[in-house]
């Protein structure tokens, strides 16, 4: 096994910060302070930089140097409002498939983040939101919705972007709206019904964040 370079070194710890939230959207990447920790030069700090802004996890502006990207209400909004579409249709589409051992599954991790709340860490409880939708959506039987479910899944983690970093509450209501759509499933609801109870507990998420974003807005200095 190749030994890692110091690039690469570089890049798994800016990259692993990001994705733990320790390195916010906004906050500033200044090349030396990373290169003193790494104990190198700031020359593989810039090469690993360059390829964090090549995949959009960071920007670049002149006299700012480089920042960890902002996420953009708008690309959330979109994101948001699409996954709530496919993911909504595809855990309709699974519902009939569903069997008492993923109800069972599906109700095992819901404990798991409900337990969690207590000492609450914004990242793992998204791994372990998606981890109960997975076993819930993976069932649709049609390939191509559950190829759009992915890929904006996938678009959330570009954005890097947990909601619940920014409304916790949410977290308490969530794992008690997964509570209802499983009886739902359970008690062999229509699909419809089932698919419209999975993409308003998407947009309710929606909703609470930008309900949260408007309230900094009226509160920041202009």
């Amino acid at each position: 096994m190749a030994a890692e370079s110091k690039s690469e070194r570089a890049y798994n710890l800016i990259r692993s910060r990001i994705d733990s939230g320790q390195y916010v959207p906004g906050y500033r990447l200044v090349l030396a302070p990373i290169a003193a920790e790494l104990d190198m030069s700031v020359v593989p700090v810039r090469e690993a930089i360059r390829r964090l802004e090549a995949e959009q996890f960071v920007t670049f502006e002149r006299n700012v140097g480089a920042q960890v990207s902002l996420v953009k209400e708008t690309e959330y909004l979109h994101t948001m409002q699409t996954l709530a579409l496919v993911e909504g249709s595809a855990t309709g589409l699974a519902a009939p498939h569903i069997t008492p051992d993923q109800i069972r599954r599906a109700r095992a991790i819901n404990q798991t983040m409900r337990e969690s709340l207590t000492a609450f860490d914004p990242q793992s409880f998204t791994a372990l939101n998606l981890e109960f939708h997975s076993v819930l959506f993976e069932t649709c039987p049609n390939p191509h919705i559950l190829d759009l479910v992915h890929r904006g899944w996938n678009r959330m983690k570009v954005l890097r972007n947990s909601s619940f970093s920014f409304v916790p509450g949410r977290a308490n209501e969530s794992v008690n709206e997964h509570d209802r759509l499983l009886d739902l499933i359970e008690q062999g609801a229509e699909p419809l019904e089932v698919e419209l109870m999975a993409r308003e507990h998407r947009i309710a998420t929606l909703d609470a964040v930008l309900a949260h974003q408007a309230e900094q807005d009226a509160f920041a200095p202009h």
